[in-house]
């Protein structure tokens, strides 16, 4: 850039509109991902690198106390440019001349922008001020989208004049963006013409100048009105996690062999305080890897009485219950069960669908497997089985 571009951030309306779902806050004063909106608009602005500074234009009764917060979030997180703050005034276009009378010498070019219009995004500011900077003679450019509803003219009796062609049309957004002194000498003309407009590019236009439109985006949405405050609903997104869980039986217990919650049965026991369900208590690491909630044997001690005897399936329930309170998702578990004896091929279709029941999960997200160790290790000599257990999840 070859000129210095600076932002005006107006934030000085009073936002009458909207007083009654706001509580009687101005809606540049609310929040939303723990800042107001005036203060998301100056992030994206500031993040491009054609913007050298920006000036918020405050109401004269907030102003004090904004710009205290306005010091305060920049500590915590720095803008990276120099910024100054000045009083709004009555009408939109008395806060735009004040904020432009507070620009500093060297700058050349503005954008201005209207802080109820939270979701501006960096990448629209740099197109915005290079056009500006690259297009010879232009004298203003702003953002617009194409009109989709068909537009009327009508007289002060509401009857139609005229129906303007829609491809011609556009939706205008801000910022716009402008010579500082061609827009400067706009707004000087207008107060002394007793000109009111609603935008900028108006001023621009009023006195023949070229102003091009380039494309907008759609989602730099402008809070107006109180069903857009919906917009402002934080939720949290959700993020990927996996848990593994890894357990041990011996053989040799009084246990009847359970896997999955399903009785295999034959002549080998396992020794264990619960069931000793090895594959659904691997399982229920799994889960509680996925909430870093520790493990089964800090929930269900295998000293405590309660759980002696006691069916693995109740116990998988009460872990799936803090689960949902902690908002977790479960995508697909993978489980293996190691074991020389006994051959699980004939019981696999009853484990898998037992744990999909279980878990709520479609029979295609839960895998089993079984293998053995090749006689090697403790499960190949006999003394007891293994199982592992993978589990991805969203929270």
């Amino acid at each position: 850039m070859q000129n210095e571009c600076w932002g005006v951030i107006l934030a000085a309306g009073q936002g009458r509109r909207m007083a009654e779902a706001t509580g009687g806050e101005a809606k540049q004063f609310l929040r939303w991902k723990g800042a107001p909106l005036w203060w998301h608009s100056a992030k994206a602005m500031a993040a491009s690198p054609s913007i050298h500074g920006l000036v918020f234009v405050f109401p004269p009764e907030k102003k004090a106390e904004a710009e205290e917060e306005l010091q305060k979030l920049n500590q915590s997180n720095n803008l990276g440019v120099r910024f100054a703050v000045t009083e709004g005034g009555a009408r939109r276009q008395d806060s735009v001349r004040h904020g432009l009378e507070a620009l500093p010498d060297e700058c050349s070019q503005v954008l201005i922008h209207d802080s109820a219009r939270p979701f501006l995004k960096t990448a629209l500011v740099t197109r915005l001020a290079r056009a500006l900077d690259e297009i010879p003679g232009i004298c203003g450019v702003i953002p617009g989208l194409p009109v989709t509803d068909t537009v009327k003219e009508i007289d002060e009796d509401s009857i139609v004049t005229g129906t303007p062609e829609r491809a011609m049309l556009r939706a205008v957004q801000t910022p716009q963006a402008f010579p500082l002194e061609e827009l400067r000498t706009a707004h000087h003309r207008a107060e002394e013409e007793g000109l009111n407009v609603t935008d900028d590019a108006a001023l621009i236009e009023l006195y023949d100048l070229p102003v091009l439109v380039i494309e907008g985006d759609p989602d730099n949405i402008k809070i107006t009105n109180p069903q857009d405050l919906t917009m402002l609903t934080e939720t949290k997104p959700l993020l990927p996690c996996c848990g593994y869980g890894y357990d041990v039986h011996a053989y040799g217990g009084n246990r009847p062999l359970m896997l999955g919650g399903v009785e295999i049965g034959g002549d080998l026991l396992v020794s264990a305080h619960s069931d000793g369900d090895v594959l659904l208590h691997a399982l229920m690491d799994a889960l509680l890897g996925c909430l870093a909630a520790g493990d089964i044997g800090h929930l269900f001690p295998d000293n405590d009485p309660r759980f002696d005897g006691i069916s693995s399936v109740v116990l998988l329930d009460h872990v799936m219950s803090m689960a949902a309170e902690a908002g977790l998702r479960i995508c697909h578990v993978d489980l293996t069960v190691i074991a020389q004896k006994p051959k699980l091929a004939p019981h696999a279709e009853a484990i898998r669908r037992n744990v999909a029941r279980l878990l709520d999960l479609p029979l295609e997200h839960v895998a089993f497997k079984a293998t053995t160790e090749e006689k090697l290790g403790f499960t190949g000599e006999l003394k007891g089985l293994k199982a592992v257990a993978l589990v991805s999840a969203v929270r």
